[in-house]
């Protein structure tokens, strides 16, 4: 196993599994351990102050490219719901003014959702991934999953929004699905998915 050669803007170990599981499945010549997380580094944590998840996914890969001098991805998600005009969106993870405090945010969004028709409660889930190179360049992909909000919580998975989305065609929330369920599924794998070949193609080059 060699040194890591891709940095993931994360402290997340099930991100980086995630990752690693979409990278093993398009490249025969992935090795476990070419991904380091940004904890792994003393790096600064960069002000997110983008007015999109592609944005804002770009600052955090940005930040760690230069700290590094690696290939730098990152990832910025949220949820965003239709009557609320694309809100909480950017905002998702401090809607309730406290950053990642989600039991609060979710009382928060179903309070303002509360006298919201059920016909009217569509949402999605969206993320951005961002891969940022030593060489300057830069790509990112978008993924989305539609579906819509319960007026209560059910489930005891995920985190964030999971315990009220319910995706189109299924009738568990996100946070009553197995991990794997979830994953095959998620938003965040749908964007990395497609980022994929990028990785592949700038992680084969350094290799060779």
């Amino acid at each position: 196993m060699g040194a890591p050669r891709l940095v993931f803007a994360t402290g997340n170990a099930h991100k980086i599994s995630e990752l690693e599981a979409i990278l093993a499945a398009a490249w025969e010549g992935f090795e476990p351990g070419a991904i380091a997380r940004m904890s792994d580094f003393d790096a600064p944590e960069p002000v997110e102050d983008g007015a999109s998840f592609e944005e804002n996914s770009l600052i955090k890969a940005r930040a760690l490219c230069r700290a590094t001098g690696l290939a730098a991805v990152a990832d910025d998600s949220g949820i965003c719901v239709d009557v609320l005009g694309g809100a909480p969106g950017i905002f998702s993870a401090r809607w309730s003014g406290r950053h990642g405090d989600d039991a609060a945010n979710l009382d928060l969004l179903l309070a303002q959702l509360a006298d919201v028709r059920d016909e009217h409660r569509a949402a999605a889930f969206v993320s951005a991934a961002a891969l940022v190179l030593p060489d300057g360049r830069e790509f990112t992909e978008r993924g989305e999953v539609r579906g819509r909000l319960l007026r209560e919580r059910r489930g005891s998975g995920g985190f964030g929004y999971d315990p009220v989305f319910v995706p189109d065609g299924f009738a568990l929330t996100t946070a009553e699905m197995s991990p794997e369920e979830k994953n095959a599924i998620s938003h965040r794998g749908i964007a990395f998915r497609a980022l994929a070949p990028r990785l592949v193609e700038a992680l084969g080059a350094e290799a060779g």
